[in-house]
């Protein structure tokens, strides 16, 4: 019943592909494929470069984008060549994740009372996600999705990259490969999904698969929202079966 009156879906980060096999853009073997290649790609560029991402959260007068400004100066100082060092994922207000050259996150770590930063954590991840140094994945991911047919969605799929409804399959095509060199903009996408006028219920919203963290993104940034959010267990059901 859920599946049938579903009105939206929205992925974060490789979630997004099962997003769209959901909405009927994709085939589930053709998104398989096309994820297997995304991640080959992406591992062979973190490979490349010492880096990694950094969780941030901030106090309100925290500048991100200037601490970024500034441990990318700092790499300069240690000879590291166009060091990079941005923000790559929106996660909720005042909750940032910060990607780039492990000189510049050690740099921010140290600095962190300077910037504002009230906690921050290295991400066990191999390297910069969604940052232009995944830049040599770009093409491997392009080429596959050109070999594939997508499909309009049938409901509703809101993207990473602008936190914007997908209009066409080129449009899905152009930005799913865009995404793995641009921020998730997951904060903006919960807005653009929840945004409704006042008085207006909020729908259900089910997270599907291992873990709680984007009903805890949710509840942050809209609490109304979440008071509608349940959590299903990919495995409940074959747990279930095998007793």
């Amino acid at each position: 019943q859920v599946v049938e009156s579903c009105v939206a879906a929205a992925g974060y980060s490789v979630g997004e592909f099962a997003a769209l096999v959901f909405a009927g853009a994709l085939g589930f073997a053709e998104a398989l494929y096309a994820v297997k290649v995304r991640a080959e790609a992406m591992q062979k560029a973190s490979e490349a470069v010492p880096s990694g991402m950094l969780s941030v959260v901030g106090r309100r007068e925290a500048n991100y984008k200037f601490a970024c400004l500034e441990a990318r100066k700092h790499c300069e100082s240690l000879g590291v060549e166009n060091p990079i060092c941005e923000i790559s994922n929106y996660l909720f207000p005042d909750s940032r994740v910060i990607a780039g050259h492990l000189q510049a996150l050690e740099f921010l770590q140290e600095n962190a009372r300077k910037y504002y930063f009230t906690r921050t954590k290295m991400l066990p991840v191999s390297g910069a996600f969604h940052t232009r140094l995944m830049e040599p994945a770009v093409e491997p991911l392009a080429e596959v999705l050109k070999s594939i047919e997508i499909q309009k969605p049938l409901v509703c799929v809101y993207s990473n990259v602008d936190g914007k409804k997908y209009m066409h399959p080129q449009h899905i095509q152009k930005l799913l490969v865009k995404q793995v060199v641009s921020p998730v903009q997951w904060e903006q996408t919960m807005h653009s999904v929840y945004e409704r006028k006042q008085g207006t219920d909020f729908p259900y919203t089910y997270e599907v698969g291992p873990g709680k963290q984007l009903g805890a993104v949710l509840k942050k940034c809209n609490l109304k929202a979440w008071k509608q959010y349940n959590h299903v267990d990919a495995l409940e059901d074959e747990e279930a079966a095998e007793i």
